[in-house]
């Protein structure tokens, strides 16, 4: 009996022990094969800087399809890990049937889903959304990503994106400076009605202002400083050509480690004044920039590229009644570039909608190249000048005609880039900087990748083809190069994090439904019933 409770005794010491040390000391272990639930020293870091209540509410509550219930819970594992490294942090899950309305106010657009159970076929509305509220900020996180992949596909990808999203929205309501991008104007760029929807939506992060870089009788030197203000620039389609004095300020923001982004047409092609006229004579567009792009590693060609995995264009074919009948047809010229999927800025993205782009040449240098957009395989090159016929989309195409090589229309570069003036005369006198900090900057030669449709005098969504209805990558692609090239803390990189989730494979279930439902249901009542039975002959030959 003594030794007996000197063992009870010496458990609850142990126990109490144990106890102790656990609320001391905080241990985990991340025992998955793809160390899914292992945060990143980012997000740590992130979190570790709260230091009042952050709040989350997350709209996966209610009753939505059974595939999207693994995103509710795979989206609650997360916040439970982010939780147990700061307690600051709160979450809930709400139902937002009956708010639908508020909800959309706010930003937080429903999703439509395709749902097939049993062999049925329906459709389904789910707000993918969370709030994410601190001190007096708040930010909106989509959880389900855009893609016209499969479901599964498409359910993947969002799990994977749950460290980025959140850990980019903590980075957002933290931080007390917001990065300043100037859109720059007097060349010819794109209006900003053409820019309504992309500049609509990185305002949410970022300071924008429209940049003169041309004034008449102004000091150079102080439109330089005043642009070195600036952490990107964007030129979106330029069309009239940059001096020298327009080119050495770009250059020296560069040399001063100035963030840009570049959307160069080098082709004179309008596809309004096409269908006015039937053909148009399309030629080079001269934008004096070919000496300082090449310096950097780079150099936009004059062509046109041809692509059979293209989008389509509507073309007035008649009239029914009042209205014009329109046909849709695929038009070569408008290629469907689906993003390289090695790089976080094209990663897990629908495919990019193109207009007349041209392709890119990268030159040998000390800069690092990441190819970002490139055409498919039945590709072909066109020179300049050309003559470009709606007719031609009656004409039979011969596959074999597209047979160059996969061409690049979107390249990033980074290093340590050198000035285009360092062995030349300059424009005006300047504190010269020859070679720059490490920098990035991205080329896309295609102006018109950026910009939305209109519709009724309105900007129409730029993901959206206002003709066809089909949904394009274009704004998330945009929007990632914006976050990349400000991104200074690896913060990025999250969103090039892949599991290996296993998914249901609905059809192997529905066929095999009844045998799983007897091995889970009948089966452990049987084996009860038979273990029961022999327990009681057991017991009647051990006691008679």
């Amino acid at each position: 009996m003594k030794k007996r409770i000197q063992h009870s005794i010496l458990i609850l010491i142990a126990l109490t022990l144990v106890n102790v040390l656990a609320s001391r000391f905080y241990l985990r272990w991340d025992l998955t094969s793809d160390q899914r639930y292992t945060l990143s020293n980012t997000t740590i870091d992130l979190l570790y800087s709260l230091d009042e209540n952050i709040m989350i509410n997350v709209y996966l509550k209610g009753d939505f399809p059974l595939d999207f219930k693994r995103l509710q819970q795979e989206t609650e594992q997360h916040l439970e890990e982010l939780k147990a490294l700061n307690n600051k942090l709160h979450y809930r899950f709400i139902n937002p049937s009956g708010n639908e309305e508020k909800l959309i106010k706010k930003g937080l657009q429903p999703s439509r889903l395709t749902v097939e159970e049993e062999g049925v076929i329906s459709e389904a509305t789910i707000f993918p959304w969370a709030v994410v509220n601190y001190k007096n900020k708040s930010t909106n996180v989509a959880l389900l990503l855009n893609s016209q992949n499969s479901q599964e596909e498409q359910l993947r990808h969002s799990i994977e994106n749950l460290e980025y999203a959140f850990s980019k929205a903590f980075a957002t309501v933290t931080s007390n400076k917001r990065r300043s991008i100037a859109i720059l104007k007097g060349n010819g760029e794109l209006d900003d009605i053409y820019l309504y929807d992309f500049l609509n939506t990185i305002k949410e992060k970022y300071n924008l202002a429209p940049f003169l870089l041309s004034k008449i009788n102004s000091n150079p030197q102080e439109i330089l400083n005043k642009l070195k203000a600036y952490d990107l620039a964007i030129i979106a389609k330029p069309t009239l050509q940059f001096s020298e004095t327009d080119k050495f300020i770009l250059d020296q923001y560069i040399s001063n480690g100035g963030k840009t982004l570049w959307m160069i047409d080098s082709v004179d092609a309008e596809m309004d004044s096409l269908q006015q006229t039937g053909e148009a004579l399309f030629v080079p567009r001269d934008l004096n920039l070919t000496d300082l792009l090449f310096s950097y590693g780079v150099r936009i060609n004059y062509n046109l590229v041809e692509d059979l995995y293209s989008s389509k264009i509507a073309i007035a074919t008649g009239n029914m009644g009042d209205q014009t009948k329109f046909q849709q047809f695929l038009w070569r010229y408008y290629p469907l570039v689906k993003p390289e999927a090695t790089h976080p800025i094209s990663k897990k993205l629908e495919a990019v909608n193109l207009k007349f782009p041209t392709d890119i040449d990268t030159l040998k240098n000390n800069i690092h190249k990441e190819v970002l957009l490139k055409s498919s395989l039945l590709t072909k090159l066109s020179g300049l000048p050309t003559i470009v016929s709606l007719s031609s989309l009656a004409d039979k195409i011969d596959p074999e005609m597209f047979t160059a090589n996969p061409q690049i229309m979107g390249v990033l570069l980074e290093g340590e880039f050198e000035s285009a003036y360092q062995h030349r005369t300059k424009p005006f006198e300047v504190d010269f900087i020859s070679k720059s900090p490490l920098n990035k900057m991205i080329v896309i030669s295609d102006g018109d990748i950026v910009a939305n449709q209109i519709q009724n005098g309105q900007p129409t969504r730029l993901d959206v083809d206002k003709w066809t209805g089909q949904h394009f990558g274009n704004k998330d692609f945009l929007l990632n190069a914006v976050d990349y090239l400000l991104d200074d803390t690896g913060l990025f990189d999250l969103r090039g994090k892949s599991l290996d989730i296993k998914l249901l494979n609905k059809e192997k279930l529905y066929k095999e439904k009844g045998f799983w439902q007897f091995v889970n249901i009948i089966l452990p009542l049987l084996f009860l019933v038979f273990f029961g039975i022999i327990y009681s002959f057991y017991r009647k030959w051990k006691y008679t």
